[in-house]
């Protein structure tokens, strides 16, 4: 291990009790050996024995008297970098091996030039004359001095919030300490980002500020730091770091000039620079506002609400951000009295109703148009310096300037612009349900938290966040794409029923009246319902549910698809769309228009399909309920799902369900599985056998014994519920194992777990569960995102119809809703994951 040791008998005055044990017989250079090691050891001690992590201490053998020395003597060999910015700049220690430390605040960022004057750069209030303050990273003497405006202003109580996500130092200059924040040399002009979820500044702050104390000691108690990155000259600065106490971190300058004053409180709330918080910084937010009594409506409280402070680096965004929400807050704590009167903007008024997410949560919320206008006036009490909503326009304005220069799909350049306009509505949106939340729960002072809050409405919470407008689809435009396209089978006919039924993968449930199979023509679908009602069947009711999601046309006898680029539609949507699209293909093509690559005979939309089979077959009635490829159905499906289910068996106990879509394989097999549980509810369950026995690799695959699968069954009863969900997804595809549900989850190759390969089918923007890394596609699911497993809906969300309402009782409805995070949490959006 590179030790040099000596177990010699040696002879030092200095070690008295030793003396009468150890004999004077030593060696001269035995002992000149011995002071030599102490001399090390006394050396090193000198230094900055905190970074020689291999130095051993000297070791006492006391059973046969003798003394072991374990000396490292090459104390530069410690776990730390040097680096420096250009050839002519001197080579210096970086922090955490790879940063450098750069002044925080330039003078060029104090726009409203309030450095001097209030202590802080861009110090500012809301308009209107609520206690919400913002304000740029100051100094120590000039948080000082902001608080002495406050106090001066009239407020007794004050809370600050310092919203940085990034590491924060504070290095002596004189009698002041000045921020300094620790940069990547490839892009010094940003903080750090992305450090992680388990990662605190605070945690990270001390380990830097250890650094920086333990460097300086290797330079002459020095340690260099940047001014100005732009053209290197006369950098680096050197400052004296003599100890630990000429450098702060963030807590202690704002936590130890409060100290005399309780009524003055701090917190550390980091909110990210782009996008939405997630719901735990929106937790934490609320858990603040929870144990300040002045802002809740209580009982025996009297006095105005405290000032609420917001701190980041420039005092633009993310202060913004905080100021908004604090806006919020007062208005709901003050009533009509205290909201402040509009202000007027300078620039157009932002068309928010026109984007697809705005129009859906106004058609969700009863008071959505009230809540929205609340923000927006929020928003310009606050938009002295930064207007949300005029962000979300600017970066529309950019998103369609690159898209008429780059109208391909490609270009890194559209990319950018296209994540930081889909941030930007991210922001804005979360804002109208933070505001939502507070219409619900701040009456009750928060009696749940915004986390759980939005597990309650799962419409919120799996609302897609896009970029599409609200306005008509141009459909000439879309087929003119390519869009529009034959449903030409991926998957092959794995049940060989094509020669004798017409269609695709027919099966049927055994013992019960569920069948399933792939998307079926005008012609199949006779053949279908004669197989139904003959005499060997008898089906005396037949429900058919279309499960596609896209838009379907039967032209010249072959089904067609248009995928739709936007946001999951409703059934009547759809169907309105799948008539728009006939009625384009029937016109003649205009003038400017030319030829189309399309041209058909005849053209027929899904429902005029089996209106024209109804004549024959009176007793039949058709469901179109969208279920999205690819993941979980939503809330509102399983919904529509039972309620056809509950209204056809309600009528006649024998009625036969067929499902299909376009393969005939996971939708239909989800859909399937799906109404055989609501048949055992109804009829009651069958017994289940013994445990199969597996024998094959990964047979815990096989078996469905999942990671999450087994934590919901800790959480729920389990012994009850899952044995007979096996065998009912057993029941639903035996007459096709391989698409199974438990099969598709354990990834067994192509031979096993084959979800519904529908061509033309675009995954729905807000059901992939999360948690893609911010920024990532073009859409945001309201409900999970980066960082912070969200929690989907609790069970007793679900409007089960009727007799099929059987939900855990209320002890186990959070164990469930956790345990369904989980399963939820694997997953991914096409956006960042809300």
């Amino acid at each position: 291990m590179g030790t040099t040791a000596s177990t010699a008998q040696q002879t030092v005055s200095a070690g008295a009790p030793f003396e009468g044990l150890q004999g004077g017989s030593t060696m001269d250079g035995r002992h000149s050996l011995s002071v030599h090691s102490f001399q090390t050891t006394g050396l090193h001690n000198s230094k900055a024995k905190s970074i020689i992590p291999n130095k051993v201490a000297p070791v006492v053998i006391t059973y046969n008297c003798k003394e072991e020395f374990q000396i490292h003597d090459e104390p530069l060999k410690a776990h730390y970098t040097l680096g420096r910015l250009s050839d002519t700049t001197p080579e210096h220690y970086l922090v955490q091996g790879r940063y450098f430390l750069v002044r925080d605040v330039a003078e060029k960022m104090d726009v409203l030039g309030t450095l001097w004057s209030c202590g802080a750069p861009n110090f500012r209030q809301v308009q209107g004359g609520l206690a919400v303050f913002g304000m740029g990273q100051p100094s120590l003497s000039g948080f000082r001095r902001v608080l002495q405006k406050l106090q001066k202003d009239g407020h007794r109580e004050c809370v600050i919030f310092c919203v940085r996500e990034e590491p924060v130092l504070f290095l002596r200059a004189g009698e002041d300490f000045v921020p300094y924040t620790p940069r990547d040399k490839q892009n010094l002009r940003e903080n750090l980002q992305g450090l992680g979820p388990r990662v605190r500044a605070e945690s990270l702050e001390l380990a830097i500020r250890k650094e920086i104390h333990d460097f300086a000691q290797l330079s002459e108690n020095t340690y260099h730091v940047y001014h100005n990155t732009e053209d290197l000259q006369g950098e680096p600065h050197t400052v004296a770091v003599r100890g630990e106490d000429d450098v702060h971190v963030t807590e202690e300058v704002y936590k130890r000039p409060l100290f005399l004053q309780p009524t003055y409180r701090y917190h550390r709330l980091p909110l990210p620079e782009q996008g939405a918080p997630l719901e735990a910084q929106f937790d934490a937010f609320v858990s603040v506002l929870r144990e300040t009594p002045s802002l809740l409506l209580l009982r025996g409280v009297h006095g105005p609400p405290p000032a609420l402070l917001f701190s980041c680096q420039t005092g633009v965004g993310r202060t913004n951000l905080g100021m908004v929400l604090a806006t919020l807050i007062l208005f709901h704590h003050g009533g009509t009295a205290s909201r402040p009167e509009p202000v007027p903007s300078q620039t157009k008024p932002l068309p928010m109703e026109q984007l697809q997410v705005i129009q859906s949560f106004l058609h969700m919320v009863p008071q959505g148009r009230k809540m929205v206008e609340e923000v927006d006036r929020a928003i310009a009490a606050c938009a002295e310096l930064h207007d949300l909503k005029e962000v979300v326009l600017e970066n529309q304005r950019k998103l369609e300037g690159v898209r008429q220069e780059t109208p391909a799909e490609g270009g890194g350049g559209q990319h950018g612009v296209r994540q930081r306009a889909l941030r930007s509505l991210e922001r804005y949106f979360y804002l109208i349900l933070f505001n939502y939340y507070l219409h619900e729960q701040y009456p009750l002072a928060f009696a749940l938290s915004f986390s759980r809050w939005l597990c309650a409405h799962p419409e919120l919470y799996r609302l897609p966040v896009t970029l599409s407008s609200a306005g008509p689809v141009v459909l000439g435009d879309l087929i003119t794409e390519g869009s529009l396209g034959a449903d030409d089978l991926v998957s092959p006919d794995a049940l060989s029923t094509v020669r004798e039924m017409n269609v695709a993968n027919f099966r049927r449930v055994p013992r019960m009246p569920i069948y399933g199979m792939a998307q079926p023509s005008a012609k199949a679908l006779g053949s279908i319902l004669a197989y139904l009602t003959d005499t060997k069947r008898k089906l005396r009711q037949v429900v058919w549910v279309n499960l596609r999601e896209e838009a379907v046309l039967e032209c010249d006898g072959h089904t067609h698809s248009l995928r739709w680029p936007g946001p999951p539609m409703a059934p009547d949507q759809l169907e309105n769309l799948e008539t728009q699209l006939k009625a384009h293909l029937s016109m003649p093509p205009s003038a400017t228009e030319g030829p189309r690559a399309h041209r058909f005979q005849t053209c027929l939309t899904t429902q005029e399909v089996f209106s024209q089979h109804r004549a024959a077959y009176p007793s039949l009635t058709y469901h179109r309920i969208p279920v999205p490829d690819f993941c979980a159905p939503r809330e509102e499906d399983f919904d529509r799902l039972l309620e056809a289910l509950q209204a056809a068996l309600a009528k006649d106990a024998g009625t036969g369900f067929v499902f299909s879509c376009l393969s005939g394989q996971g939708r239909t097999t989800t859909a399937m599985v799906v109404a055989v549980l609501a048949f055992w509810h109804i009829q009651g369950f069958p017994e289940v056998g013994e445990e199969e026995l597996v024998s094959v690799p990964d047979a815990k695959f096989t078996k469905g014994e999942f990671e999450h699968i087994m934590f919901l069954h800790s959480s729920v009863d389990g012994h009850g519920l899952f044995p007979p969900l096996g065998y009912c997804g057993d029941e639903g595809s035996a007459a096709a194992p391989r698409w199974a549900p438990r099969e598709e989850g354990g990834g067994c190759g192509p031979g096993h777990g084959q979800r519904d390969h529908d061509t033309h089918a675009l995954p729905p923007a807000g059901n992939h569960h999360l948690h893609l890394p911010p920024g990532e596609g073009c859409a945001v699911a309201a409900g999970g995102r980066e960082a912070a497993p969200a929690e989907p809906a609790v069970p007793g969300a679900l409007r089960l119809p009727g007799a099929l309402q059987r939900l855990p009782p209320p002890g186990e409805s959070r164990l469930l809703a956790e345990a369904l995070q989980r399963l939820d949490a694997g997953g991914g959006i096409e956006g960042r994951s809300l």
